[in-house]
């Protein structure tokens, strides 16, 4: 048999998925893959209810359903504050995982170097390596997760095509201030480089922390491709319904990729997500509450049971400190947690280019008696699984 490509030597399967197949088969509680385990808001459903007796089976358009692009350019003029022309600075993509592999393609060329930040959604990496470009990994910095500016400017120095940031930040849940962007922005204008954004956490960030779309700093729209998704902000992550919004000459570009990549986005689901997009600013009010409360749930009973974790500043993500076990492997860790305590989680390394083996991902996007059924199996943690040998631990002290 002729050799394979080699595209994808270098990175695994999903580490995210992949424990999400762990979680079922131990029967654990799922806090490994980001997805709610409640219902999208009821006057989605209703339409959805509706369309599938209405005539949206066949394909929409390419690029979005007209209606769809319409409601989205109207949404996200409210928030970003500024006008977006729904029919050449749009494209409706597969959820935003194919939004962010189509503006990767659309900006990198084969040899191109792109800066991601560390730690980052593993996809960021993937889709570098398979745009034939080769990611240059910058640090942040716990607890709060700041990067060095002058780290960050000597990855710019090497002159990449395009800078990736994700903000709100899974895993670390990291909000970047003003500031933190205003010095993205003027390294991006120095060196001429793109930067393509991860917004799928928008209207997920914590009091007193503020989202701050990239594009609407001085001088980023033309620079800038934003990818985001309706899955988080209306709890559909498998309606698969995300897109690109950037100015026209690279959307004429994101356009084309789209197409061969895979047509087009669900057409009934497209227009029953368009109730969504038209509802009126309490409805995020609402969202931000409701994850607030969310949050505040689960950290305090991480606390109530001595549990060392970040505080997130936006998204719906939290990293456990593991270190008192003694694993050398997070990734063993997680599979002890789901077998034994009965909870997922993802291992740190998936996220980090460094050597980090002493965090695990847990989220927080489930309704209340499944985050407390999770804290109730934590609370057998230190018992039921054994401290490795050095680690100053034993299993059930605390």
């Amino acid at each position: 048999m002729p050799e394979l490509s080699q595209r994808t030597a270098t990175f695994t399967d999903s580490v995210i998925r992949r424990m999400t197949r762990v979680s079922l088969q131990y029967g654990a509680v799922n806090l490994s893959q980001g997805f709610p385990d409640f219902e999208p808001p009821r006057e989605i459903l209703q339409r959805l209810a509706e369309v599938s007796r209405e005539d949206f089976h066949q394909y929409s358009i390419t690029w979005g359903a007209q209606n769809f692009r319409e409601a989205l350019a109207e949404k996200q003029w409210r928030f970003m504050g500024r006008r977006i022309d729904p029919n050449s600075e749009i494209v409706v993509t597969c959820g935003s995982t194919e939004a962010m592999m189509a503006a990767m393609m659309t900006v990198a060329n084969p040899g191109d170097k792109v800066i991601v930040f560390s730690p980052f959604y593993e996809n960021y990496g993937a889709d570098t390596i398979l745009s034939g470009a080769e990611p240059i990994y910058v640090p942040l910095y716990p607890p709060e997760f700041n990067f060095d500016a002058d780290e960050l400017e000597a990855a710019f120095r090497q002159h990449p095509k395009a800078l990736v940031l994700c903000n709100p930040s899974n895993p670390c849940g990291k909000v970047f201030t003003y500031d933190e962007l205003k010095i993205i922005a003027d390294f991006a204008e120095t060196y001429d480089t793109f930067v393509i954004t991860d917004e799928v956490y928008e209207h997920i960030v914590y009091e007193p922390n503020r989202h701050v779309y990239f594009a609407s700093l001085p001088g980023m729209w033309d620079r800038t491709i934003s990818c985001s998704s309706l899955s988080k902000t209306y709890s559909i992550t498998g309606w698969r319904l995300g897109y690109i919004i950037a100015p026209a000459p690279i959307v004429d570009v994101a356009k084309k990729v789209h197409d061969f990549l895979t047509v087009g986005a669900a057409a009934p689901l497209q227009e029953a997500a368009v109730t969504g997009l038209k509802f009126g600013d309490a409805y995020y009010t609402w969202l931000r509450d409701k994850y607030t409360k969310k949050r505040d749930l689960f950290l305090r009973g991480l606390d109530d049971l001595g549990i060392s974790h970040t505080v997130p500043q936006g998204a719906y993500y939290i990293l456990l400190d593991i270190s008192e076990f003694g694993f050398d492997s997070d990734l063993e860790f997680c599979e002890v947690l789901a077998r034994d305590v009965g909870v997922g989680a993802v291992p740190g390394s998936s996220f980090f280019r460094e050597n980090v083996n002493h965090l695990i991902r847990l989220h927080f996007a489930k309704k209340d008696a499944t985050l407390y059924e999770a804290l109730n199996r934590l609370d057998s943690l230190r018992n039921k699984i054994s401290v490795r040998k050095g680690s100053r631990y034993r299993a059930g002290e605390q």
